[in-house]
């Protein structure tokens, strides 16, 4: 006997195995569909995966029916499903883990966490209460004017925002002349911004091509010809985002829908904000998902996607599983950022991702940046991708002019302390606030001191949880480690030789905050990282006040990097290029050269010339010096080259495993077992490195170790590991992770 049965991933389950259900007769249910099932007796929720007709006679077993569905409609489209099982298996993740991430967490359960107001509407009583005859009171007949002229209003603002009491609705309700029940709302994280529409500018040649070539990717894909993804290489200010704005209109008009990903929460507003001005008459169809939002207002942007009421979405990484149907363009804007690389499983490269969703939906991919990652701009050298060139800024502003200040020299100027403001820098700025003009400055470090330590015995302040210095903040008057959190006091004299002459060492935001305020004392200056920005929409609220020119110096850290456009800005101070240059990671040259890049095309965006100071202990290192000349293509040959050499990315390929525990025998000894089986039957083509400690060897309490697959496909790299991990356990306090493609090798 042939019946349907329903292939269902159980919530939870810990592996790939599937489980069959059979649909009863009269019920509906697609792929991607949440529903209602029994596990060993026990209610559970799963993820309908596919659907077949099956024998059911020659089974031997009876299948057990599902119990019904969660939602009327699928939660994941055919090709969610299908990208979910090519991370599974590119990425060494359960296919449970990556659905899992596809879904907003209040989505997951069996009843989904929208939001409910109580409406009141006028019944058909109601709207010819003049005729009724009946008498009412003042307050009454406000009542029903207001809802005749407003249409259905929520209680909240009844009784709120227009100050009528409840007795006079309640006593209307039961006369028949109005009705109160409740209704849905989606919560909006932008429904107290205004927005004015603009129309879309005068394309340069270099934005028509670029432009042209989108469009044409989209009428070869759908003559069912093959596209490569295109790569958009335009200097900072060479007007990238008005290309996306003019191929998006383009898509809209076809129909189709469009994502676009943006690296930073602190770049969505200012995003957001330029798509909904641009896109005024529907910006009710602009969806914003990031993990800023509340979980109900993320909740209720995916819906909107959801329920194909939005056809763009802007977001963080996991916008790339918006439930977007008939997708039209996916745009990766600052594709080189390693925040689209996820930290945790399923360890995805949102990049990547995009690329292998737009083969699946059958939709052209732009990924645009002035600094492309080495592994994009590699793939336009060898062929696997179109490669789109905008070296001049629009309306032929010149790229800012770059000073490099050796801090070498400066810091035997200096009495005592770090030398944070150069005589140079400082001048400058002086300069920049006589002319009412605005100044960045950039130090990627946050906190006061980065750390603190006793010039008499040489103690140093370090995490009791984690293997690193613990970083002091002063406004909390706590040292705080930015790896696990952990905080305590910082001491007012040395624990180990009770010494009263503890030294701060470094310096972060904080401290520059506080030198500045000082030098500068009649400039207003805001600071900008995680430790300041905590409120709900206060990075949005300052960045407008800086738009504005309320405020003259804007210090940051990386949340003011890039994306931002400010044209009354025409000097950028980097205060220290050296954080990051000097770790144990190939790609420290490559992030620094693109930090400074980026950081430097905040200067000069309007008419007036920009200037960028960047400050440095190496100022000769090559990263430095071909940011200073504004060459991508010159760091690009030689890094490649350096990368060939030495068998990097993008040369190779890599999966770091790392085996961590709270006990450090038994995670390396762990290690060297997996190290053991995994070199044993090692295929040709792939290396494997020696069992080491992790350069962060402790975190949270736990003790990590690694090692490093080498190979020239990852998945061949990947099958070999699931192979050999098939059969193999582990004690159950060792916890062991596979990172493809990894971004950091800490």
């Amino acid at each position: 006997m042939e019946e349907k049965t329903v292939h269902v991933l159980i919530d939870g389950a810990t592996s790939d195995l599937t489980f069959s259900y059979l649909i009863p007769e009269g019920l509906d249910v697609a792929p991607g569909q949440r529903v209602r099932i029994r596990l060993r007796n026990r209610p559970a929720i799963g993820t309908v995966t596919s659907i077949e007709t099956i024998d059911t006679a020659n089974l031997g077993y009876a299948l057990k029916p599902i119990d019904g569905v969660v939602a009327e409609e699928p939660f994941l489209t055919p090709g969610l499903i299908q990208l979910a099982r090519w991370i599974s298996a590119f990425y060494l993740a359960p296919v449970e883990t990556v659905i899992r991430s596809m879904l907003p967490k209040p989505s997951r359960g069996e009843h989904e966490k929208r939001k409910k107001e109580k409406f009141v509407e006028l019944t058909a009583a109601g709207k010819n209460h003049g005729n009724s005859g009946e008498k009412l009171t003042a307050k009454q007949g406000e009542v029903l004017d207001l809802l005749q002229e407003k249409g259905a209003l929520s209680l909240a603002a009844l009784t709120g925002e227009y100050g009528l009491s409840r007795s006079s609705i309640k006593s209307l309700e039961t006369r028949g002349f109005l009705e109160v029940g409740e209704r849905i709302v989606n919560r909006d994280p932008l429904r107290d911004v205004e927005y004015a529409a603009n129309s879309a500018l005068e394309l340069n040649e270099e934005q028509r091509v670029v432009l042209d070539s989108i469009l044409e990717a989209g009428k070869k894909i759908e003559a069912g010809e093959p596209v490569k993804p295109i790569l958009l290489y335009g200097v900072t200010g060479s007007g990238k985002t008005e290309v996306y704005l003019q191929a998006i209109q383009e898509t809209i008009r076809e129909g189709k829908g469009a994502i676009v990903l943006v690296p930073e929460i602190s770049l969505t507003p200012q995003t957001a904000d330029r798509f909904k001005q641009r896109f005024a008459d529907i910006q009710d169809q602009v969806a914003i998902l990031h993990s800023n939002l509340s979980e109900g207002e993320r909740h209720d942007e995916w819906r909107k996607v959801l329920e194909q009421k939005a056809r763009i979405v802007i977001g963080a990484r996991s916008a790339i599983f918006s439930p977007m149907q008939n997708l039209g363009l996916i745009v990766v804007d600052e594709e080189h950022e390693n925040s689209y690389k996820q930290d945790i499983i399923p360890r995805y490269q949102a990049r990547d991702i995009a690329v292998v969703r737009a083969t699946i939906e059958k939709c052209p991919v732009l990924l645009a940046s002035a600094t492309p990652s080495l592994e994009s701009w590699n793939n336009t050298l060898n062929g696997k991708y179109d490669l789109a060139t905008m070296s001049k800024r629009v309306d032929d502003q010149k790229l800012p002019l770059i000073r490099i200040i050796d801090m070498r020299l400066e810091s035997k100027k200096v009495q005592s302390g770090p030398a944070i403001l150069s005589t140079k820098l400082r001048q400058s700025i002086e300069e920049r606030l006589a002319d009412g003009e605005q100044t960045i400055l950039f130090l990627n470090r946050r906190g006061f001191a980065r750390n603190i330590l006793c010039p008499e015995c040489g103690y140093v302040a370090n995490c009791r949880h984690c293997a690193t210095t613990m970083t002091l903040h002063r406004g909390d008057d706590r040292l705080i480690c930015h790896i696990c959190g952990f905080s305590q006091l910082p001491p007012t004299r040395c624990p180990e030789c009770s010494s009263r002459s503890i030294v701060n060492a470094g310096y972060g935001t904080e401290r520059a905050e506080e030198i500045l305020n000082k030098v500068f004392t009649d400039a207003r200056i805001t600071r900008i990282d995680t430790d300041s920005m905590r409120k709900k929409n206060q990075l949005r609220d300052t960045l407008n006040a800086f738009r504005a020119k309320k405020i003259d110096i804007l210090l940051g850290t990386q949340m003011i990097a890039k994306g931002l456009h400010f044209p009354n800005v025409t000097l950028v101070g980097i205060l220290n290029a050296d954080v990051g240059l000097h770790i144990p990671d190939f790609r420290a040259g490559e992030r620094t050269f693109q930090l400074l890049t980026q950081v430097a095309g905040r200067a000069g965006r309007g008419e007036l010339e920009g200037e960028v100071v960047v400050q440095t202990y190496t100022p000769h290192h090559p990263s430095i010096q071909h940011a200073r000349h504004h060459d991508f293509e010159g760091f690009a040959e030689q890094e490649l080259l350096m990368r060939r050499q030495f068998g990097h990315p993008p040369f190779q390929r890599m999966v770091l495993v790392t085996v961590r525990s709270v006990h450090q025998e038994r995670a390396e000894f762990s290690l060297k077992t997996l190290h053991a089986r995994l070199k044993r039957e090692l295929p040709e083509g792939m290396s494997l490195t020696e069992p080491l400690p992790s350069p962060l060897v402790k975190s949270h309490d736990q003790w990590r170790f690694q090692i490093i697959l080498k190979g020239a496909n990852p998945r061949r790299m990947a099958a070999h590991i699931r192979e050999v991990t098939r059969d193999l356990t582990f004690p159950p306090d060792v916890i062991v992770t596979y990172d493809v493609d990894p971004y950091s090798m800490g």
